[in-house]
């Protein structure tokens, strides 16, 4: 009822503003390869539903899908790490961040043998500081008792492009080790200590699967479709976690949602919570350019938020849902959209 209700009121929009059966309206996107996965099964499933609607998202990475809302050359985008205020408030219109699914980041790597490893934030914040250089180091050890770890380099895996991974990933390592915090920090690019820089998650992966001794960090569906063995993480009541749509949902519970949707919620408490997890927004501008495509744009997001069948696409990709408390809020928020 809701997807054809949505469906009446885009075709009744777009006639009234039109006065005759509309064409077919294409809508771009780019951004978050975090999210990309869903991103390409909505806009399939909703084109198939609305045929005059054609959504076409790039990925290319959040940074890029930042630069590119600002300079208006997409309609919408997706990260996975917020806005600054200084980067909105370059826009000549605000731009709302209206987050969509939550996502575990995963920590992979390539061991042969090893199986079940075992990391804190500490030990894995000095990984890829290059303090800890080989798989036996005793700091690892200590965590994997039992555990034969070989005396094999380790190799560190990040992201070369813009990426709200990246944010997730080092936003968590910031919220546990000063060091961190001081010397790289959180931001969707940062200056690596060391390691290989890949494109996308599939990059990352793909540089891990075929570098014995890697290690890297994706987003949970591209280490489960490529079956690459990841970590569990020990959380911030000191439980070793497994990367799972309930731990990110346990996470997420827990945070505290400001009115323009910008947070983190890395590293949060409860036993059963997974540590790097982390939301993607969608970027879109609060006045539309072409009322025709703001008005498409608008019912896409309601139906992504509303409709059961595309929250149920979401959860076979391994994203937990956003709490229905905040998705009432977010529907308020796409209703302020002008066109």
């Amino acid at each position: 009822m809701m997807k054809k209700l949505l469906t009446s009121g885009l075709l009744l929009g777009l006639l009234t503003l039109t006065g005759h059966a509309a064409d077919t309206v294409a809508l771009t996107g780019s951004g978050s390869t975090f999210v990309k996965p869903i991103m390409d099964k909505w806009a399939e499933a909703y084109g198939t539903a609305n045929p005059t609607i054609k959504i076409n998202y790039a990925g290319g990475g959040s940074g890029v899908g930042q630069k590119n809302i600002l300079d208006g050359t997409v309609d919408f985008a997706a990260s996975d790490g917020p806005m600054s205020d200084a980067q909105l408030a370059t826009s000549k219109t605000p731009i709302l961040h209206l987050p969509v699914v939550a996502g575990a980041v995963v920590i992979i790597y390539n061991l042969p043998g090893v199986t079940n490893l075992k990391l804190d934030g500490p030990t894995l914040a000095n990984i890829f500081l290059g303090k800890v250089t080989k798989w036996n180091d005793p700091a690892i050890a200590a965590l994997n008792p039992g555990v034969t770890l070989p005396e094999t380099d380790i190799s560190t895996v990040h992201r070369s492009d813009g990426s709200g991974t990246t944010f997730i990933f080092t936003d968590y390592l910031s919220s546990i080790s000063n060091d961190w915090k001081t010397n790289v920090g959180k931001k969707t690019s940062v200056a690596w200590p060391g390691g290989v820089g890949q494109q996308g998650n599939a990059g990352v992966s793909g540089q891990v699967m075929k570098t014995t001794g890697g290690i890297g960090y994706v987003e949970l569906i591209y280490a489960l479709s490529n079956k690459i063995s990841f970590a569990d993480i020990k959380n911030a009541n000191g439980k070793y976690i497994t990367a799972s749509l309930d731990g990110v949902s346990q996470a997420l519970a827990t945070a505290t949602i400001p009115d323009d949707f910008r947070f983190s919620y890395v590293n949060a408490p409860g036993d059963a919570s997974y540590p790097i997890s982390g939301v993607t927004w969608l970027l879109v501008p609060q006045q539309s350019k072409d009322p025709v495509k703001g008005a498409a744009l608008v019912n896409f997001i309601k139906w992504i938020n509303s409709d059961p069948s595309a929250q149920a696409m979401a959860a076979k990709l391994n994203y937990a849902p956003i709490p229905p408390a905040v998705v009432t809020r977010v529907l308020a928020a796409v209703d302020k959209i002008k066109n």
